[in-house]
């Protein structure tokens, strides 16, 4: 079992910054060996894709919304996936959560507990 925890989520002014971490754990699991992604889910909406790490960190996917905006990296060393937030808008306010993924495409394998992040106007 891989345990996956955010943090860093929080109340912000639109056009402001967040960063997110997710640090995962768990023994027998090698994090480089899992694709990590970011997950939102809004009040009253389904969970939808933010972008996604690969492997090695030189690959990266995000979603239109957030294409520009948003930055995802990983630091294979300290277990930690990372969402560099920029350009708030507060259609952005959701539920983030953290994924592990053992293939490029498809239904994660593991999730986070999420985080709150709420951008103001």
């Amino acid at each position: 079992q891989v345990q996956l925890v955010e943090s860093g989520g929080g109340l912000v002014q639109a056009g402001g910054s967040l960063r997110l971490s997710c640090t995962a754990s768990g023994s027998g699991h090698t994090f480089s060996n899992y694709v990590m992604g970011w997950y939102r889910q809004a009040p009253g909406k389904g969970r939808e894709f933010v972008g996604r790490i690969y492997w090695s960190g030189e690959n990266t996917a995000y979603a239109e919304s957030v294409k520009g905006r948003f930055t995802i990296s990983r630091d294979n060393t300290k277990n930690t996936v990372y969402l560099q937030m920029n350009s708030l808008k507060p259609e952005d306010t959701a539920v983030y959560y953290c994924a592990a993924s053992s293939s490029w495409i498809g239904t994660p394998n593991y999730w986070g507990q999420g985080t709150q992040v709420t951008v103001s106007s």
